[in-house]
């Protein structure tokens, strides 16, 4: 009864989507901040119906925060939003705790009402310091600079897809749980492609792959994947920005869409051992005039030299990412030869092994896939070192580098080593934010088992940083 008193903004499925879309052309098609700011904050005076804007940022390690602003004081006051850093683990000391946050109006999302409440709208935030510059821990910012940059002085555009996968598991907060139960139960046990119907997991993939429709996101497919009660839900490219908010988006709407259910949807990379793990295969390529410059139908698996220069550096750089892109212990148990894991530093178009694959494909379709990317990995840290090693990173003079019998580390602490020590990942951060990252991943490494074993330890999943919260760590 108290909810029929409201007159909040509700829309159907197909006007949200409509609406999205429209907004992702504007995004797409880079129309000047001024004019997507002016029409937004005049839409936000009209519609009478939002009581509610959720701004959302990304901390260092990927996991998403959102703050709800009231609707009359976001535009009022949308240019002096300020918030506690010292609360956002790799953020601000707590003597210098005041950040900014700004508003990225292209990054502006119409939700499903029955998913995220009546009466809100969603838009992607900038971290900006006391100072006034972009916060270097803030990582989107980062990357968006770097496209921008790009996008101005070669008239590159960076497009990016991910093959995120998941597993939906019985009772809700089933991994804030784990380290009383010891275990995660399936909801369904049907394996590749087969689900029925009717059951829980078809249709926990049902109603995701509506939301996403209706934010936007224009599926491609979705599908139960090999291991027990394991989906993945694919859309299609993106530019690099909007690549990594949709991942963000993407675990949100998974997770939302399965508590709604009494389950839940996690995106821990190897959760139950003897099982395929769960990856984010990263499909990345490069276009400048609409022209995808990863083409070339004589090259090399139809691969431009420019291609195969980006997919060079990235091997090159293989040991330095791999905490970038494996950033949890857990995520090492993925990494397992004996579940197609990719854990060789060699490039492939068969070997489902290599850390990078190339993919058939045309002139519009060309691309190059980083396997070795775990879903829990922040998305943004993922596609800034992917490119950013891809275009301006070494190439080694190793004898056979994309076919060398080279391996990935297999725990976090081999991988913490090569990062620590990479001249390329201080080039690719800075020294403050690889500090900062290499410190938080050497925390909750060190409150977890140094050998892995056979079975995932509860301290995997409870310090894990999507999992992370103040309770739980306190309990160590």
């Amino acid at each position: 009864m108290f909810n029929e008193l409201h007159d909040r903004l509700s829309l159907t499925y197909s006007e949200l989507e409509q609406d999205n879309l429209l907004a992702k052309e504007q995004r797409r098609n880079r129309t000047p901040a001024h004019k997507i700011q002016e029409e937004r904050l005049k839409y936000l005076t009209d519609e009478k119906r939002i009581k509610a804007v959720s701004v959302l940022f990304s901390d260092l390690e990927g996991r998403l925060h959102m703050l709800d602003y009231d609707k009359t004081f976001l535009v009022k006051s949308w240019d002096n939003l300020t918030f506690d850093g010292s609360s956002i683990r790799g953020f601000t000391a707590q003597r210098e705790s005041d950040l900014r946050l700004g508003i990225d109006w292209s990054a502006f999302y119409w939700p499903p009402s029955d998913v995220f409440g009546t009466g809100k709208v969603l838009v992607f935030g900038d971290v900006i310091d006391k100072n006034g510059d972009p916060y270097s821990a803030d990582v989107r910012g980062v990357l968006k600079s770097f496209a921008d940059k790009l996008n101005e002085t070669k008239g590159y555009t960076l497009n990016a897809a991910n093959e995120i996968e998941g597993f939906l598991f019985e009772g809700p907060d089933a991994e804030r749980r784990f380290h009383e139960t010891g275990r995660f139960d399936y909801v369904n046990t049907g394996g590749y492609y087969h689900s029925l119907p009717g059951d829980p997991l078809r249709r926990f993939i049902d109603t995701a792959a509506e939301v996403q429709r209706a934010m936007g996101f224009q599926n491609e497919k979705d599908h139960p994947e090999v291991a027990p009660s394991q989906f993945e839900i694919n859309y299609g490219y993106a530019e690099v920005v909007a690549a990594a908010d949709q991942i963000q988006l993407y675990k949100l709407i998974c997770r939302q869409v399965a508590t709604k259910m009494g389950l839940t949807a996690s995106f821990l990379p190897k959760p139950v051992v003897g099982v395929n793990g769960s990856g984010m295969h990263t499909n990345v390529s490069v276009s400048r005039n609409g022209d995808n410059l990863f083409w070339d139908p004589k090259g090399d698996e139809k691969l431009s030299e420019f291609a195969w220069n980006f997919v060079d550096r990235i091997l090159t750089h293989g040991n330095d990412l791999c905490l970038l892109l494996n950033a949890s212990v857990n995520a090492y148990r993925r990494l397992d030869p004996h579940f197609e894991a990719p854990n060789q530093i060699k490039a492939s178009a068969t070997d489902r092994g290599s850390m990078v694959r190339i993919p058939i494909g045309n002139e519009r379709s060309a691309r190059v896939e980083v396997r070795s990317v775990g879903p829990d990995a922040n998305p943004y840290l993922v596609l800034l070192s992917v490119f950013r090693t891809g275009l301006d990173g070494d190439i080694s003079d190793l004898d056979n580098l994309r076919e060398a019998s080279r391996f990935l580390p297999d725990n976090i602490y081999d991988a913490l080593d090569h990062f620590r020590k990479a001249e390329w990942t201080t080039k690719l951060l800075g020294e403050d934010v690889k500090t900062r990252y290499a410190d938080l991943k050497q925390m909750s490494a060190d409150r977890c088992p140094r050998l892995l074993g056979t079975y995932v330890k509860a301290p995997e999943v409870q310090y894990h940083h999507e999992v992370y919260n103040q309770f739980l760590w306190n309990r160590f």
